[in-house]
């Protein structure tokens, strides 16, 4: 959801992250990788202006900053 929020592609988040188109697809199936990746991956959408938060019931939420902060 925070890749489509931002309107990247799979291809062009991996290549923000630093990682394969694979990987980004394994993580939006669920499938795990490795802990350090997903950093990465996180890292980078918190970069580029996703914050993400859960809600009262524990469900992972994002939003998008205001770009002028």
């Amino acid at each position: 959801m925070a890749r489509a929020a931002l309107g990247w592609g799979v291809r062009d988040l991996a290549k923000e992250a630093g990682v394969s188109p694979d990987t980004i697809s394994r993580l939006e199936r669920g499938e795990e990788i490795l802990p350090r990746t997903l950093t990465a991956i996180r890292a980078t959408l918190e970069s580029a202006g996703v914050e993400f938060f859960e809600d009262d019931r524990g469900d992972g939420v994002i939003k998008l900053r205001d770009r002028q902060e």
